[in-house]
């Protein structure tokens, strides 16, 4: 059966909620530039990394959490070849197809980097 906590669950809701809002709220204020820096906030890997010291601690921490980040990194260069894409596609195809494009393009790279680096 699924062993789900429900503190890490939380955690993961209220960074990933709070990063979406504030970068939707700075990018209507300030451009989407500025707001897409705050999309790119890293709020899921901060939510992962507390919820795993819930379940951790010590040496086991630090290998579970090495593990997360090196798969966080190929999360990373999929997301910025996908954001690349995507002001591409959109451009190109408009912001529907453009976005099914780009998301097309992160769900073929990140298992290909993935496999590649592992």
């Amino acid at each position: 059966m699924l062993n789900l906590e429900i503190l890490p669950v939380l955690l993961r809701f209220l960074f990933g909620g709070s990063a979406v809002a504030i970068s939707a709220i700075v990018a209507k204020k300030f451009g989407g530039r500025l707001g897409g820096v705050f999309a790119a906030f890293p709020a899921v890997y901060l939510a992962a990394i507390l919820g795993l010291s819930i379940d951790y601690k010590g040496s086991e921490l630090l290998l579970i959490s090495e593990q997360l980040s090196k798969g966080a990194l190929v999360g990373m260069l999929a997301d910025i070849c996908c954001a690349l894409a995507a002001s591409y596609f959109i451009l190109r195809y408009g912001w529907k197809k453009g976005l099914v494009y780009s998301i097309l393009l992160w769900v073929v790279l990140a298992p290909t980097i993935y496999f590649m680096w592992f």
